[in-house]
């Protein structure tokens, strides 16, 4: 007899579940959608990625290529994006967006950057290339879980050129919302959709950043997917997380309308996103609110003109300098109109009216999770058995060669962490929240 286990991997992928996303799978998958991953490379041999990675590129010097990703963290971004569930039925973790295809851009880490024989090139410089990359494929989303205080024109321009060539981009805003909370880029780069990460009482984490740069919100809290660890299974959260997610929403919208442009498919995200209880249009905390793909696809409105970037950041055809003037929260002729909440309140906890799920539907664990710092970017993910048992395992960390660099201020990393060694599992709180769409 099989001995009794916990809960499937499935199950506990409480997002997917929030998000009802079985039944946006029955209108869309994400089918003919391309996501750019610029991450640490993407392992196209993981069972649940079987037959979704596509060619990409490499601009790293790790050993490899595009599909040996060096730290794991460019795996579990794609495996979150469209995991296929193909593992086995206890194991399996899926995607948001299952029927969409990942196009791996490995760049480098900051060690190799500050090698003397390494690359020569600063973080905007190897972003920028591969944001440029991505712009010149087939891929229509970019997802960017990563950042650093480091800026350039040069990636202004390519973020500008991608949007040109009719593609999304989406980056994770920070983990340093506890501590500096500074900038970091392209999450603040005019035209990037900055996300940031909400926790399991549905607000926004302490460490997920504030500031102009967030546009939306999205999970990132208690993720369970498959990844490159010693056990093929992890528990992680972060802004990382966050983006992917609000990644694959975008590919779950573009493959239902595919003649829609970039514009429009990000302005019915703005515009069905759960906004601030308070009713404000937008704030630092969330920006314009939670991702809700399933209202997207159900009840998506007017996606209105097409060549119209709808954030008041960017405006096509003007030039870096000016773009980077506009301050986000300022309010254009192009923002977006956001369908307020419908409960009142006090808005600076970040808290939110909605949820991810419809009427009836259990939010279990959590919606979202913080993210490290901006000087902690090496996504750190916690290794879990193949088959969760019922009592808590021992948790395993990853090795990463890299660690005792994390903490150099302005260098790039992962949006994203690992709960202290100590942290049980699996979580004890699966209460109904009681959330609405």
């Amino acid at each position: 007899m099989t001995p009794a286990q916990a809960e499937t991997v499935r199950d506990q992928q409480w997002y997917l579940a929030a998000m009802r996303a079985e039944q946006m799978w029955k209108t869309s998958t994400g089918k003919g959608v391309t996501v750019a991953v610029i991450d640490s490379g993407v392992e196209e041999d993981l069972p649940d990625l079987r037959g979704q990675v596509l060619a990409g590129k490499n601009y790293s010097y790790h050993p490899g290529d595009e599909h040996d990703d060096y730290s794991g963290h460019g795996t579990g971004m794609a495996v979150l994006i469209a995991g296929t569930g193909q593992k086995n039925s206890a194991t399996a973790s899926y995607g948001l967006a299952p029927g969409a295809k990942i196009l791996p851009i490995r760049v480098p880490d900051f060690i190799e950057n500050s090698r003397k024989d390494g690359n020569p090139d600063s973080y905007p410089t190897y972003v920028s290339k591969a944001i440029r990359y991505a712009a010149d494929s087939e891929a229509q989303v970019i997802n960017i879980s990563l950042g650093s205080t480091w800026n350039s024109p040069e990636l202004s321009k390519a973020v500008a050129y991608a949007l040109s060539k009719n593609k999304l981009i989406f980056a994770a805003v920070g983990n340093t919302g506890s501590g500096t909370n500074q900038r970091e880029y392209p999450a603040a780069t005019p035209g990037v959709v900055g996300v940031g990460a909400i926790d399991e009482n549905l607000k926004v984490t302490k460490e997920s950043q504030r500031g102009s740069q967030v546009d939306l919100v999205a999970p990132g809290y208690d993720m369970i997917a498959a990844c490159t660890g010693k056990t093929g299974l992890c528990k992680s959260h972060g802004t990382s997380d966050a983006t992917a997610l609000a990644s694959a929403s975008a590919a779950l919208i573009w493959s239902k309308h595919p003649n829609w442009t970039n514009n429009q498919v990000l302005r019915v995200m703005l515009n069905t996103a759960s906004g601030p209880k308070s009713g404000k249009k937008r704030t630092d905390e969330i920006g314009y609110g939670a991702v809700r793909p399933r209202i997207a696809l159900t009840n998506p409105g007017d996606p209105g003109p097409a060549h119209v970037y709808p954030l008041p950041d960017f405006k096509y055809g003007s030039t870096p300098e000016s773009n980077a003037a506009t301050a986000k929260p300022s309010k254009s002729a192009s923002e977006p109109t956001v369908a307020a909440g419908n409960s009142s309140g006090d808005d600076s906890s970040g808290t939110l009216p909605w949820i991810l799920g419809g009427a009836g539907v259990l939010v279990m664990a959590g919606a979202g999770g913080a993210t490290l710092a901006l000087r902690n970017r090496k996504r750190r993910r916690e290794a879990m058995p193949a088959q969760p048992p019922m009592a808590p395992p021992p948790i395993q960390h990853q090795p990463n060669p890299y660690a005792t660099n994390w903490n150099q201020p302005g260098q790039p990393g992962h949006q994203g962490r690992m709960p202290s060694p100590d942290q049980p599992w699996p979580p004890q709180n699966t209460n109904d929240h009681g959330g609405r769409a």
